[in-house]
C-alpha cells in the first residue's frame, strides 16, 4: 500500500452534477462558498455577503424556480461553486433558442483544479440537451479569470456596458457574451440529476 504523505497525498474526487434538492449539509456548504467568492470580488450582485438566513433562503429559492437550473462543483462531496442555467419563460418565444448563464463562480479555495472549466463543459451540455442553441452570459470586467475561461472555451465578446455594476463608488464595467452551441458538436457530457 502506498504510505500517504505531504509529497503523496490523496486525490481529491472531483465532481460537477445538476442538482433538484440539497442533500445534507449541502446548503451549509453552498452558502460557505458563495460568502468565500463575494468576500473575493465574486458577483451574485452582492458586495458584501448577506445575512445566512438570506442566503440560504435564495439557494431554496433557486430550486424550486422552473426556468433555473442549478449545476454545482464539488471537491470531495463538499460543494465549491455553482452556475445557473436560466431558460427563458414560456411567453419568450422569440428567444426560447436561448439559454443564459448566471451566477457562475467557485470558491477561491477550491480553484486550480478546473472546475470552473467542468462547470462551464457540464452548463453547455445540459443546455444542447434541453435543445438550446445559444449560450449567453455577463460578467464584471474585474473578474479576470472568469473572462480568460471564457475567451478560451470560445465564447464571443459582443459588448460592454460601463455602468454595469457600482462598487464602493466606483463603476464597474460588464462584458457581455455568447457561444453558439451548435457550431461545437463535442461528445456531450454525462450530466447526473440529483
Amino acid at each position: 500500500m502506498k504510505e500517504l504523505s505531504p509529497r503523496n497525498p490523496p486525490k481529491s474526487i472531483l465532481r460537477v452534477e445538476a442538482i433538484t434538492r440539497f442533500l445534507p449539509g449541502d446548503l451549509h456548504d453552498i452558502c460557505d462558498a458563495a460568502e468565500d467568492a463575494i468576500k473575493a470580488g465574486g458577483g451574485f450582485g452582492w458586495i458584501t455577503a448577506p445575512d445566512r438566513s438570506i442566503q440560504e433562503n435564495y439557494w431554496k429559492g433557486v430550486l424550486v424556480v422552473p426556468e433555473r437550473i442549478l449545476i454545482v462543483a464539488r471537491i470531495d462531496d463538499v460543494i465549491c461553486g455553482s452556475a445557473q442555467l436560466v431558460r427563458p419563460r414560456a411567453n419568450n418565444e422569440a428567444q426560447a433558442f436561448a439559454v443564459q448563464l448566471q451566477h457562475a463562480f467557485i470558491a477561491p479555495w477550491a480553484r486550480g483544479h478546473g472546475l470552473a472549466r467542468m462547470l462551464m463543459e457540464a452548463a453547455e451540455a445540459l443546455a444542447r440537451n434541453e435543445g438550446f442553441d445559444v449560450i449567453t452570459l455577463d460578467v464584471r470586467s474585474t473578474q479576470e479569470r472568469a473572462i480568460r475561461l471564457y475567451d478560451a472555451m470560445g465564447y464571443v465578446r459582443w459588448g460592454e456596458n460601463p455602468f454595469y455594476a457600482q462598487i464602493d463608488g466606483t463603476m464597474i464595467v460588464g462584458l457581455y457574451f455568447y457561444k453558439d452551441l451548435r457550431n461545437n458538436h463535442d461528445e456531450l457530457l454525462d450530466v447526473c440529476a440529483s
